[in-house]
C-alpha cells in the first residue's frame, strides 16, 4: 500500500470515530433496524457441527488467585509457554470468564454474560486452535455459548502453519496451549446501532481479551492478545464467510513460569538498542 493510500485509510478511521453520532450526513429520516422493526439476529451462531462436547461447570478444584488487586498487578502479556498440558476444567473457565451466558433476557432479546457489550449484542464468536488440553484432540474448535460447550470442527495437517499463517508468522503463538479467535458477526451490532456499531463493537473486544488476560493469570496462566491477525487464513480455517462474519482479533494463552521473565524481555531489546 503506498503512502496516500495509507494517509487515507487513517483519515477515513479517524473521521468515523470524531464523527460518532454525527447525523448530518445521513439525512434526517435515517433509522437503524432495530427502530424501524426489522427481526433481530439470532443472539449466537447455530452449532456447525454434530460433535459437541459439554464443559465443566464446577471451577471449585481450580487454584484460583481470588486477590483481585493481586491479579491486575500480576498481568503481563506472556510469549513465552512451558507447554505443559492444561485440563478441560482450566479451558471451560477461561471460556466462562469471557463469553459466559448468565441468563437470556426476555423472548431471546439479549444475553447477559461475564462480560459487557454495548446494548447486550455481544457480536462476537469464539474459535480455538487447541493444541495442548488434556482429554481433547488438537484441532479446531467452537465455542457455544448458549450450552457452555465446544464443537469439534476438525484437524488440519498443518495446524501449526495454519496457526503461524494466521497470526501473521508469529511462530510463538504455536507453543501455546490454546489460541483464541474472535469472529464479529456485524448484524448483530448493526441492527441495534447502524452505522455506528462499529465504534462499539471496538470496545467490546477490548472487554472480551481483557477478561481473558485476567482469567488467565488468575489460574497461573498467561497470554499475548495478537492485532496482527491475516483475516483470510483465520476464516478459511473456522469456515467463516468474511463477509457477515470475519475473524479479527486472536489471543494465544499458555502455561506459563516466572523463570520466563528474562525470555519475554528480550522480545524488547530494540528499546535497548535504539535508546528508546
Amino acid at each position: 500500500m503506498n503512502e496516500e493510500a495509507v494517509r487515507s485509510r487513517i483519515k477515513l478511521g479517524r473521521s468515523f470515530l470524531t464523527k460518532f453520532g454525527d447525523m448530518e450526513d445521513l439525512g434526517e429520516d435515517y433509522d437503524t433496524d432495530q427502530y424501524l422493526g426489522k427481526p433481530q439476529p439470532p443472539l449466537c451462531k447455530a452449532p456447525m457441527t454434530d460433535k459437541a462436547i459439554d464443559l465443566p461447570t464446577d471451577f471449585s478444584g481450580l487454584a484460583v488467585d481470588n486477590d483481585f488487586l493481586h491479579v491486575i498487578n500480576s498481568r503481563r502479556s506472556h510469549r513465552v509457554y512451558t507447554q505443559e498440558p492444561i485440563s478441560l476444567t482450566q479451558l471451560s473457565y477461561l471460556l466462562w470468564c469471557t463469553q459466559g451466558v448468565q441468563s437470556v433476557r426476555g423472548h431471546a432479546y439479549a444475553t447477559l454474560r461475564t462480560v459487557p457489550s454495548g446494548g447486550a449484542r455481544h457480536a462476537f464468536e469464539c474459535y480455538m486452535a487447541i493444541m495442548n488440553v488434556s482429554g481433547l484432540e488438537p484441532g479446531l474448535y467452537h465455542y457455544l455459548p448458549m450450552k457452555h460447550r465446544i464443537e469439534f470442527l476438525g484437524r488440519p495437517d498443518d495446524m501449526e502453519g495454519i496457526v503461524s499463517a494466521s497470526v501473521c508468522q508469529q511462530n510463538w503463538a504455536c507453543k501455546a496451549n490454546v489460541v483464541f479467535y474472535y469472529s464479529c458477526v456485524f448484524y448483530r451490532a448493526e441492527w441495534r446501532y447502524g452505522v455506528w456499531a462499529h465504534a462499539p463493537i471496538l470496545m467490546d473486544s477490548g472487554h472480551v481479551t481483557e477478561n481473558l488476560y485476567l482469567a488467565a493469570t488468575s489460574i497461573g496462566m498467561g497470554g499475548c492478545a495478537i492485532a496482527a491477525v491475516d483475516p483470510k487464513t483465520a476464516n478459511d480455517a473456522f469456515g467463516v464467510d468474511g463477509a457477515e462474519e470475519t475473524v479479527f482479533y486472536a489471543m494465544p494463552v499458555g502455561t506459563v513460569k516466572p523463570e520466563d521473565r528474562a525470555e519475554e524481555d528480550e522480545f524488547y531489546a530494540f528499546v535497548r538498542e535504539q535508546g528508546l
